[in-house]
């Protein structure tokens, strides 16, 4: 972008701010909780179970979570069809060949096939569209085998929806070992992400660590 005029422009609305603050958090406390909760440990110093309820507050911390998630979502949904051009449906699902030429093209940048382009996207560029919608549609996959596990042991109305889960994948045991996978696929697509923002800020300089907080990006005209 050198030699270029640059203009702030505001690209990430509130609501698409604290939607990602939100998943944050509640991602990195299901993979605490959830690994706990899977291969829990004793605590040698402490007291008996029934004095400090240590691992049912890693269960409330866990379906509290999950239940924040649910909702972030749904409401992630409903504002791709209300927020600003950045934040719209359209742009997580290419449909046309430009943009599955935007999507080989930036797939060739990150592995280093191609040089770098000059200026970056406003917003989302198709080959994150596309990745986000495959952690959207992750979140929704653990969204609906966790309630299946937690149906068989709640009454709540919400849980009580996912009672076929786990029939569906052949019992708790394989329902179990496929959410704990999917969890694994949030950790490796975490540090992707990590690395990729990182690579596209010393790159494009767009500000991309300040427009998490304030919705700015730096583009050039």
């Amino acid at each position: 972008m050198t030699g270029r005029a640059l203009h702030w422009v505001y690209v990430w609305e509130f609501p698409v701010r604290l939607f990602h603050t939100a998943t944050v958090i509640c991602i990195a406390t299901l993979a605490v909780t959830g690994l706990i909760m899977g291969r829990a440990w004793s605590l040698a110093d402490a007291p008996e179970a029934w004095e400090s309820f240590w691992f049912g507050w890693v269960r409330f911390l866990h379906f509290s979570a999950a239940y924040l998630l649910v909702f972030s979502v749904v409401f992630r949904l409903y504002w791709a069809f209300v927020g600003n051009r950045f934040s719209r449906w359209r742009e997580f699902l290419p449909v046309k060949a430009d943009q599955w030429r935007q999507v080989w093209s930036a797939l060739r940048v990150y592995l280093w096939l191609s040089p770098w382009p000059r200026e970056g996207a406003a917003g989302h560029n198709p080959l994150q569209g596309i990745a986000y919608l495959g952690v959207v549609l992750l979140m929704l996959f653990q969204a609906v085998t966790g309630f299946g596990l937690y149906g068989a042991m709640s009454d709540g109305w919400l849980p009580a929806w996912f009672r076929w889960v786990s029939p569906l994948f052949g019992g708790d045991m394989l329902l179990r070992q496929w959410h704990h996978l999917a969890m694994w696929a949030f950790i490796v697509f975490l540090i992707l992400h990590v690395y990729l923002v990182a690579l596209n800020e010393s790159k494009e300089h767009q500000g991309l660590y300040r427009s998490i907080v304030t919705g700015w990006k730096r583009l050039s005209s």
